[in-house]
């Protein structure tokens, strides 16, 4: 519930008293002597849900749009009309007024110096986090990413037609992909330099790094959770904290690992962590934008609607065509988790058969891992490596050749173009390693 309080012209005090009466809320009038015109500040308790559409109906009385308001929420209201009133809005969406959820994405995004020192860290602390394989280093990273603000911010400024509110939104959100690819880069040619890693490290074998690598279609699940997430609690005028570190989750660890990319001087790295990161962006804002618009925000003013409707579908529209741009790079990256591991289980299958047959009987299989030719999708087996006990004091049958004769070892061509397919076919080397077993 929400304590209202509007200073209005004393002039138009007749007509908002009726307004208030037909709507049958209670409300008090104080005189207001100390300025030049004269003035009433009237105050009334209302349901959250009911704020926007009776501060809609007092501006339809003549009341200024951008007089003196001041939104309250409050603990309890003691009063029968309230209750009835409470009651009749009951069935209303249940979010907050136009107001309130403005003057929350504002509030939202800290200062410029704030969000500045708060994103680096945060980058800073993710790409560490990154080099030292620490999932709870990397979750603590996003506790103080300061993104959700300017998200929201650009997706609110454009369904309320606050141009003010949308540029300082977009504007930030640039600034801090920006500061956040540069901070990782400087900070992890840092540590590469400085030697606080070792410099025979593979950060491709990083699974920490290794999972923002491969970006499939799955990793658009996170984007739209955050930015559906993000919006719906905004507009319920609730704690965004949480939300904060999911739609963090979908864009500080990547940001790292771009920047990591550009120090270790590997532009597959930097390309595949960097789609993942616009992806994700474009993702949170077209997804925030869809659910403000759907629960009704608009412009206070009639005149502006369309203008914000306009506003809205140009934007949503770049917004899309560009996911769906960047997408088709997920797209190969899903087909391309689909056709390894396709292939992967074909030869797990091939080398088992071919150990059991009798001339293998005495070996036992360890493992079986499959080696690509590239870290970043799409990619070809490179190599084929088993691992295989026999017994102590005997010499193993010889299984290279049987392997590398199969099949399942030749990997097809795939995803056909007018110049000729993008991945060329390839048959791995296969790899035996013998281990001795009591």
């Amino acid at each position: 519930m929400r304590l209202v309080e509007v200073l209005i012209p004393k002039e138009k005090r007749e007509a908002v008293e009726e307004t208030l009466e037909d709507e049958g809320i209670d409300f008090t009038l104080v005189a207001e002597e100390s300025r030049d015109e004269p003035s009433v500040v009237i105050t009334f308790p209302l349901p959250a849900p009911a704020v926007e559409s009776v501060l809609d109906e007092l501006r339809e009385t003549g009341i200024d749009e951008d007089s003196y308001t001041v939104i309250l929420e409050a603990e309890t209201v003691v009063s029968e009309q309230f209750d009835d009133l409470e009651q009749r809005y009951a069935q209303n969406s249940p979010r907050i007024s136009r107001e309130e959820m403005q003057a929350q994405a504002k509030d939202l995004t800290p200062r410029f110096s704030t969000y500045l020192v708060m994103t680096i860290m945060s980058v800073i602390v993710a790409t560490a986090g990154l080099l030292l394989d620490s999932p709870a280093v990397v979750v603590g990273s996003m506790v103080i990413a300061p993104l959700i603000g300017p998200a929201l911010g650009a997706s609110v400024g454009t369904v309320i037609n606050d141009r003010t509110l949308f540029r300082r939104g977009i504007k930030l959100q640039a600034i801090g992909l920006g500061v956040g690819v540069i901070t990782a880069a400087i900070f992890a040619f840092a540590i590469r330099t400085t030697g606080l890693v070792s410099p025979m490290i593979d950060i491709v074998e990083i699974s920490e790094i290794e999972g923002r690598l491969s970006p499939d279609m799955l990793s658009l699940v996170i984007a739209i959770g955050a930015g559906v997430a993000g919006a719906w609690t905004l507009t319920a005028g609730t704690s965004a904290a949480l939300v904060g570190v999911m739609i963090a989750a979908a864009l500080v660890p990547p940001l790292g690992v771009v920047g990591i990319g550009i120090a270790w001087g590997l532009p597959d790295v930097t390309l595949a962590a960097g789609v993942l990161v616009l992806v994700n962006i474009l993702t949170i804002n077209i997804t925030s934008l869809a659910v403000l618009w759907y629960k009704g925000y608009r412009p206070d003013s009639w005149t502006q609607q369309g203008d914000a409707r306009v506003a809205t579908e140009k934007r949503a529209l770049a917004l899309v065509v560009t996911i769906l741009v960047l997408s088709a790079f997920l797209g190969v990256v899903t087909y391309d988790t689909y056709r390894t591991g396709a292939y992967e289980e074909e030869v797990n299958a091939d080398i088992a058969a071919v150990l059991d047959s009798p001339e293998y009987a005495a070996l036992t299989l360890i493992d079986v891992t499959v080696e690509y030719t590239d870290p970043v999708p799409p990619r070809q087996p490179d190599r084929v490596v088993i691992r295989v006990g026999y017994p102590v004091g005997t010499d193993p049958p010889p299984l290279v050749d049987e392997i590398q004769g199969r099949e399942s070892v030749y990997a097809e061509s795939a995803i056909a173009l007018p110049t000729g397919p993008l991945i060329e076919s390839h048959r791995a080397e296969v790899v035996v390693h013998y281990t001795e077993r009591g």
